[in-house]
Protein backbone atom coordinates (compact mmCIF):
# COMPACT_ATOMS: atom_id res chain seq x y z
CA UNK A 1 0.00 0.00 0.00
CA UNK A 2 1.13 3.49 -0.68
CA UNK A 3 2.65 5.30 2.04
CA UNK A 4 1.07 8.26 3.51
CA UNK A 5 3.38 11.33 4.70
CA UNK A 6 1.23 13.76 6.61
CA UNK A 7 3.27 16.83 7.14
CA UNK A 8 3.79 19.15 10.51
CA UNK A 9 6.02 21.37 9.68
CA UNK A 10 5.28 24.77 11.56
CA UNK A 11 4.99 26.69 8.67
CA UNK A 12 3.09 24.58 6.98
CA UNK A 13 0.39 23.87 9.66
CA UNK A 14 0.16 28.04 9.73
CA UNK A 15 -0.72 28.50 6.10
CA UNK A 16 -2.65 25.97 6.09
CA UNK A 17 -4.93 27.54 8.97
CA UNK A 18 -5.04 31.07 6.88
CA UNK A 19 -6.37 29.20 3.69
CA UNK A 20 -8.84 27.61 5.46
CA UNK A 21 -10.37 31.13 6.92
CA UNK A 22 -13.26 31.98 4.99
CA UNK A 23 -12.17 35.42 5.08
CA UNK A 24 -9.22 35.25 3.31
CA UNK A 25 -9.71 36.65 0.00
CA UNK A 26 -8.75 35.19 -3.42
CA UNK A 27 -5.18 37.43 -3.92
CA UNK A 28 -4.15 36.24 -0.24
CA UNK A 29 -5.33 32.12 -1.02
CA UNK A 30 -3.20 32.10 -4.40
CA UNK A 31 -0.22 33.53 -2.80
CA UNK A 32 -0.35 31.31 0.36
CA UNK A 33 -1.04 28.29 -2.06
CA UNK A 34 1.71 28.72 -3.97
CA UNK A 35 4.03 29.32 -0.70
CA UNK A 36 1.93 25.47 0.69
CA UNK A 37 3.27 24.10 -2.99
CA UNK A 38 6.73 25.21 -1.90
CA UNK A 39 7.57 24.44 1.21
CA UNK A 40 5.70 20.75 0.14
CA UNK A 41 8.16 20.33 -2.59
CA UNK A 42 11.24 20.97 -0.36
CA UNK A 43 9.88 18.07 1.77
CA UNK A 44 8.66 15.57 -0.99
CA UNK A 45 12.10 16.12 -2.86
CA UNK A 46 13.98 14.94 0.34
CA UNK A 47 15.11 12.02 -0.93
CA UNK A 48 16.49 12.78 -4.71
CA UNK A 49 19.95 11.36 -4.97
CA UNK A 50 22.63 13.42 -5.05
CA UNK A 51 26.43 13.35 -6.95
CA UNK A 52 29.84 15.07 -5.77
CA UNK A 53 31.21 17.13 -7.84
CA UNK A 54 34.17 19.39 -7.37
CA UNK A 55 33.77 23.55 -7.67
CA UNK A 56 36.39 26.20 -7.34
CA UNK A 57 35.47 28.88 -4.62
CA UNK A 58 38.08 32.08 -4.44
CA UNK A 59 39.50 29.94 -1.72
CA UNK A 60 40.64 26.49 -2.72
CA UNK A 61 38.83 23.42 -4.46
CA UNK A 62 35.47 22.05 -2.68
CA UNK A 63 33.99 18.78 -3.24
CA UNK A 64 30.20 19.28 -2.90
CA UNK A 65 27.22 17.76 -4.21
CA UNK A 66 24.06 18.60 -7.10
CA UNK A 67 21.27 16.66 -8.05
CA UNK A 68 22.24 13.39 -9.81
CA UNK A 69 20.11 13.99 -12.58
CA UNK A 70 17.16 12.95 -11.82
CA UNK A 71 14.60 14.19 -14.47
CA UNK A 72 10.98 15.48 -12.68
CA UNK A 73 7.56 16.24 -13.90
CA UNK A 74 5.22 18.36 -12.33
CA UNK A 75 1.22 16.98 -13.41
CA UNK A 76 -1.50 19.83 -11.55
CA UNK A 77 -5.04 18.18 -12.25
CA UNK A 78 -6.86 21.08 -13.79
CA UNK A 79 -7.86 23.19 -12.83
CA UNK A 80 -7.16 23.92 -8.67
CA UNK A 81 -3.83 22.11 -9.62
CA UNK A 82 -2.69 24.98 -11.29
CA UNK A 83 -2.58 26.92 -8.37
CA UNK A 84 0.25 24.73 -6.79
CA UNK A 85 2.87 24.41 -9.39
CA UNK A 86 4.50 27.73 -9.48
CA UNK A 87 5.25 27.20 -6.31
CA UNK A 88 7.02 24.07 -7.36
CA UNK A 89 8.40 25.31 -9.78
CA UNK A 90 10.45 28.23 -7.71
CA UNK A 91 12.54 25.15 -6.46
CA UNK A 92 12.58 23.13 -9.33
CA UNK A 93 13.25 25.31 -12.53
CA UNK A 94 13.93 22.63 -14.76
CA UNK A 95 10.93 20.07 -13.76
CA UNK A 96 8.50 19.80 -17.01
CA UNK A 97 4.92 20.33 -15.94
CA UNK A 98 2.09 18.24 -18.02
CA UNK A 99 -1.64 18.81 -17.31
CA UNK A 100 -4.58 16.32 -16.90
CA UNK A 101 -7.67 17.94 -17.32
CA UNK A 102 -11.03 16.07 -15.18
CA UNK A 103 -13.58 17.56 -13.97
CA UNK A 104 -16.59 15.85 -11.02
CA UNK A 105 -19.86 14.86 -12.70
CA UNK A 106 -22.14 17.14 -9.81
CA UNK A 107 -24.29 13.81 -10.02
CA UNK A 108 -22.33 10.70 -9.69
CA UNK A 109 -19.53 12.70 -8.58
CA UNK A 110 -17.09 10.58 -10.78
CA UNK A 111 -14.34 12.62 -12.91
CA UNK A 112 -14.40 12.85 -16.82
CA UNK A 113 -11.38 13.51 -18.21
CA UNK A 114 -11.74 16.25 -20.76
CA UNK A 115 -7.73 16.87 -21.73
CA UNK A 116 -4.25 15.26 -21.32
CA UNK A 117 -0.82 16.97 -22.38
CA UNK A 118 2.26 14.98 -21.05
CA UNK A 119 5.98 15.02 -21.02
CA UNK A 120 7.09 13.12 -24.07
CA UNK A 121 9.67 11.08 -21.74
CA UNK A 122 7.20 10.71 -18.60
CA UNK A 123 8.35 6.99 -18.45
CA UNK A 124 11.83 8.78 -17.70
CA UNK A 125 10.26 10.97 -14.69
CA UNK A 126 9.75 10.90 -11.17
CA UNK A 127 6.07 12.59 -11.81
CA UNK A 128 4.12 14.87 -8.78
CA UNK A 129 0.64 15.05 -9.43
CA UNK A 130 -0.92 17.81 -7.72
CA UNK A 131 -4.10 19.34 -6.22
CA UNK A 132 -5.28 20.90 -3.69
CA UNK A 133 -8.11 18.68 -2.45
CA UNK A 134 -8.19 14.81 -1.88
CA UNK A 135 -12.07 14.66 -1.31
CA UNK A 136 -13.33 11.42 -2.90
CA UNK A 137 -10.22 10.46 -4.75
CA UNK A 138 -11.83 9.80 -7.76
CA UNK A 139 -10.50 12.75 -9.66
CA UNK A 140 -6.60 11.51 -8.36
CA UNK A 141 -7.43 8.01 -9.47
CA UNK A 142 -8.25 8.91 -12.33
CA UNK A 143 -5.24 11.14 -13.32
CA UNK A 144 -2.63 8.52 -12.33
CA UNK A 145 -4.62 5.98 -14.69
CA UNK A 146 -4.13 8.10 -16.96
CA UNK A 147 -0.51 8.59 -16.65
CA UNK A 148 0.12 4.69 -16.15
CA UNK A 149 -1.76 3.76 -19.10
CA UNK A 150 0.65 6.33 -21.29
CA UNK A 151 3.63 4.91 -19.84
CA UNK A 152 4.29 6.62 -16.31
CA UNK A 153 5.93 4.27 -13.71
CA UNK A 154 7.33 6.35 -10.61
CA UNK A 155 4.12 8.32 -9.78
CA UNK A 156 3.87 10.29 -5.91
CA UNK A 157 0.19 12.24 -5.10
CA UNK A 158 0.52 15.92 -3.22
CA UNK A 159 -2.09 17.50 -2.06
CA UNK A 160 -2.80 20.59 0.77
CA UNK A 161 -6.39 18.55 2.43
CA UNK A 162 -7.40 15.13 1.98
CA UNK A 163 -10.70 13.38 3.27
CA UNK A 164 -9.81 9.99 5.18
CA UNK A 165 -11.89 8.53 2.28
CA UNK A 166 -9.95 9.51 -0.64
CA UNK A 167 -6.68 8.74 1.00
CA UNK A 168 -8.37 5.26 1.50
CA UNK A 169 -9.77 5.03 -2.21
CA UNK A 170 -6.39 6.07 -3.11
CA UNK A 171 -3.97 3.83 -1.86
CA UNK A 172 -6.48 0.76 -2.61
CA UNK A 173 -6.16 2.15 -6.45
CA UNK A 174 -2.74 3.09 -6.60
CA UNK A 175 -0.93 1.04 -4.10
CA UNK A 176 2.50 1.71 -5.42
CA UNK A 177 1.83 5.74 -5.11
CA UNK A 178 2.87 7.94 -1.95
CA UNK A 179 0.75 10.39 -0.71
CA UNK A 180 1.81 13.38 0.53
CA UNK A 181 -0.44 15.79 2.29
CA UNK A 182 -0.84 19.26 4.54
CA UNK A 183 -3.74 18.39 6.42
CA UNK A 184 -5.59 15.23 6.90
CA UNK A 185 -9.40 16.50 7.78
CA UNK A 186 -11.85 14.58 9.71
CA UNK A 187 -14.61 13.22 7.08
CA UNK A 188 -16.37 13.98 3.56
CA UNK A 189 -20.45 15.58 3.58
CA UNK A 190 -23.24 14.44 2.13
CA UNK A 191 -21.73 16.78 -0.97
CA UNK A 192 -18.81 14.88 -1.53
CA UNK A 193 -16.40 17.87 -0.21
CA UNK A 194 -14.02 17.80 2.62
CA UNK A 195 -15.09 18.53 6.20
CA UNK A 196 -13.92 20.94 8.00
CA UNK A 197 -11.62 21.58 4.61
CA UNK A 198 -11.99 25.20 3.07
CA UNK A 199 -14.46 25.24 0.76
CA UNK A 200 -13.90 24.61 -3.19
CA UNK A 201 -10.20 25.12 -3.92
CA UNK A 202 -10.57 25.73 -7.61
CA UNK A 203 -13.16 28.98 -6.53
CA UNK A 204 -10.87 30.26 -4.32
CA UNK A 205 -8.27 30.37 -6.49
CA UNK A 206 -9.58 31.95 -9.27
CA UNK A 207 -12.47 33.82 -7.60
CA UNK A 208 -15.42 31.90 -9.46
CA UNK A 209 -18.42 30.28 -7.86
Amino acid sequence: MGKLYVFDHPLIQHKLTYIRDKKTGTKEFREIVDELAALMAFEITRNLPLEEVEVETPVSIAKSNVLAGKKLGIIPILRAGLGMVDGILKLIPTAKVGHVGLYRDPETLQPVEYYVKLPSDINERELIVVDPMLATGGSAIEAIHSLKKRGAVNIKFMCIIAAPEGIEALQKAHDDVEIYVAGLDEKLNEKGYIVPGLGDAGDRLFGTK
